[in-house]
């Protein structure tokens, strides 16, 4: 693959979609639906940047440090992100939002969000 210039497709690879991952905390999960999977489309070789698709079955976490600088655009569901200070704001399909590294929030997944993102450590 050509790694200058490649699409972001929301099904993953197209030959073999997306692969489980396990980066939400089992007990997370608001529902018996622990689905979480991904596809990376782009790495670097220490993995700092990361681009690629995102789905989760619905989840609630409370994160003292948000891990990365992620900007990310919904496919589709929708997660409400609070801030420290109380303020939420819930994205959708088509909205693009950022989180800093270090943000202190609560991520909510109310319906599967399937998502594209963006990744700097």
């Amino acid at each position: 693959m050509d790694t200058n210039v490649f699409r972001l497709l929301p099904g993953g690879d197209p030959v073999s979609g997306m692969q489980p991952s396990d980066l939400t905390p089992a007990d997370t999960f608001t529902s018996e639906d622990h689905t979480e999977l991904n596809h990376t489309f782009f790495a670097t070789p220490d993995e700092s940047v990361l681009s690629g698709v995102w789905e989760c079955a619905p989840c609630r976490e409370e994160i003292d440090s948000y891990p990365v600088h992620e900007m990310m655009t919904v496919i589709s569901g929708s997660v409400t992100v609070t801030n420290a200070e109380g303020n939420a704001e819930t994205f959708t399909a088509g909205d693009t939002f950022y989180i800093a590294k270090g943000a202190k929030c609560t991520w909510h997944i109310k319906e599967t969000l399937r998502k594209f993102y963006m990744i700097v450590e």
